[in-house]
């Protein structure tokens, strides 16, 4: 099963506004997440479910997918890495996830595209993609 982090592209900063929840995408993020979309958009199944951060700046993200996702609290910026691999129900889900949230770690508006698969030598967890809206 593939689990594919997207981080929400480039927001204001929590200076600009009260609540972070509410942080919505600069225009610059904007079109990190339209580049991201397409570069997705070539490669998940019409039928891919995708999960979603309540943040706005995580649904303005996810929008530019043109496909219909699911927000899931799970994703919200104090959430944590193990609530994000429930929700996705990775790795024995039978269905590619792409979950769109706030991930420190990863560039802001960047794709990490995670396998996991059965070898004869047990479980195998792979990178199968890195992608960064800047590169496309």
């Amino acid at each position: 099963m593939d689990l594919i982090l997207w981080r929400h592209a480039e927001a204001f900063e929590m200076r600009e506004v009260e609540d972070d929840l509410a942080r919505a995408l600069t225009p610059k993020g904007e079109r990190q997440a339209q580049r991201m979309a397409e570069w997705l958009t070539q490669r998940l199944a019409h039928s891919t479910r995708i999960l979603v951060s309540p943040a706005l700046r995580c649904q303005q993200t996810a929008k530019a997918l043109g496909k219909k996702f699911k927000t899931a609290p799970e994703l919200a910026p104090d959430g944590n890495g193990e609530a994000v691999l429930k929700a996705a129900r990775w790795p024995d889900a039978s269905e590619p996830m792409p979950s769109v949230g706030w991930c420190p770690t990863i560039k802001k508006g960047a794709v990490w595209w995670i396998r996991s698969r059965n070898r004869e030598d047990g479980a195998q967890v792979i990178l199968q993609a890195v992608q960064s809206p800047d590169c496309l």
